[in-house]
């Protein structure tokens, strides 16, 4: 079977919303260590393979927009598609306390290899989806886990991430907080954009407006709390940016 590094599903949605999901799979294509990072499948159902939920949530959420859904089609231990080329956790070798051993030898040729199958494909086809029309706005769906290894919990159901471009994350934020069974993390559970990264690349570089949402992945773990949380988090995705004029 022809291996594709990306899935895209209603390309041609009219909206102007853009859902992506970087790390929706935990998938190791076959000319990977013939399809396998030689870890356990315990460990490749962790977050260090993937965001889990992350893909339904996305997925659903396109459609409550009547939006283009776009989703890589690999582990993140693959090779990262939310780092820049240059990053140097681009190709992990250990994560979050687990060796990674299917890329304990990955040497440059490697490296080049994963960038050229599944990478640069993916990074292609979302600028292609990103300036299908002039005023795309792009929304980043990622999950992170309660509780990272011999770290506190967590106590954040959604953390809203940005950078410098706060047009709709300020107006999101402020909505989200209104919702009063919710405790939202602002640029938590991590700091707003790495440079090289997806939202860097698609949006910043073209002045889109955006925003990245971690949901944690404790809450969204079947396919039921999947879909709530995307129809809960679409009309105030549409409020937000109705308030902030984009």
């Amino acid at each position: 079977m022809t291996y594709h590094p990306f899935e895209i599903e209603g390309a041609d949605r009219p909206s102007r919303w853009l859902v992506t999901c970087d790390h929706a799979t935990n998938a190791v294509p076959a000319f990977v260590n013939g399809g396998t990072l030689g870890l356990s499948p315990d460990d490749m159902h962790r977050h260090i393979a993937y965001d889990v939920g992350a893909a339904g949530v996305a997925r659903e959420l396109a459609r409550q927009l009547d939006a283009p859904y776009i989703a890589a089609n690999f582990s993140r231990l693959v090779i990262d598609p939310n780092r820049g080329e240059d990053d140097p956790t681009l190709l992990m070798k250990l994560y979050d306390g687990t060796i990674i051993p299917g890329n304990r030898h990955a040497d440059r040729a490697e490296l080049e290899k994963r960038l050229n199958r599944c990478h640069r494909p993916y990074h292609t086809a979302l600028a292609e989806m990103a300036a299908r029309q002039p005023e795309t706005v792009i929304v980043s769906i990622h999950s992170f886990t309660r509780q990272l290894n011999a770290r506190p919990p967590r106590p954040w159901h959604v953390g809203v991430l940005y950078a410098a471009d706060e047009r709709l994350t300020r107006p999101l934020v402020a909505r989200l907080r209104q919702e009063h069974d919710l405790c939202i993390g602002e640029n938590e559970p991590y700091g707003g954009h790495l440079p090289g990264d997806t939202i860097a690349r698609h949006a910043i570089a073209y002045q889109r407006p955006n925003v990245l949402l971690e949901v944690r992945n404790d809450l969204i773990e079947d396919e039921a709390d999947q879909d709530a949380w995307a129809q809960r988090l679409a009309p105030l995705l549409e409020e937000a940016a109705e308030k902030a004029g984009v």
